[in-house]
């Protein structure tokens, strides 16, 4: 089933955190990076797909905070929603989010504790939204591992093609 309120693609709990940033706060500036792991260093892939499927043009509507409004009422038991917000947003920026992605190219292999993605809030109105897309855009991970995975399945298999053929013209397809 196709979400099509994008206001859905988060945590719901996410929906409440507005609230909990200290009085005055402005910029949220966050980041994406692997922390180390198996190898040490990560392929960066997948956040193009999720900007195009997701965050660009606009990214709601009246209708969207209408029904988040709603379920955020049964979903929490109370008014947490962030309508004023979200309105602004809707209002001043035609639906589309005053944020501000940068990335390292994709396929670009980084050494483990460098940010391979920023975020942050362009409208200083709107510094709870960098962090309410973390969910949305940490579904990047999942590519991003599978990518490492096969880059260094990859570079083993080639090892052993050089150390045991006379070329490694198969490697494409093993």
């Amino acid at each position: 089933m196709e979400i099509t309120n994008k206001l859905f693609t988060q945590d719901g709990y996410k929906l409440s955190h507005y609230v909990q940033y200290p009085s005055g706060t402005t910029i949220i500036y966050s980041y994406l990076e692997s922390r180390g792991g198996k190898f040490d260093s990560t392929i960066f892939f997948g956040l193009q797909y999720y900007l195009k499927k997701y965050l660009e043009g606009q990214f709601i509507t009246q209708k969207d905070i209408g029904d988040a409004d709603a379920f955020s009422k049964i979903y929490f038991g109370a008014d947490y929603f962030n309508r004023d917000g979200w309105q602004y947003i809707l209002d001043k920026h035609n639906g589309r989010l005053p944020i501000r992605i940068k990335a390292v190219k994709e396929g670009t292999l980084v050494a483990t504790k460098n940010a391979l993605m920023t975020i942050e809030n362009t409208d200083e109105k709107c510094f709870w939204l960098t962090n309410m897309l973390e969910t949305l855009l940490m579904k990047i991970w999942y590519k991003i591992t599978v990518c490492t995975n096969s880059f260094y399945c990859k570079r083993l298999i080639k090892k052993y093609l050089d150390e045991t053929h006379d070329n490694s013209d198969s490697l494409p397809f093993k």
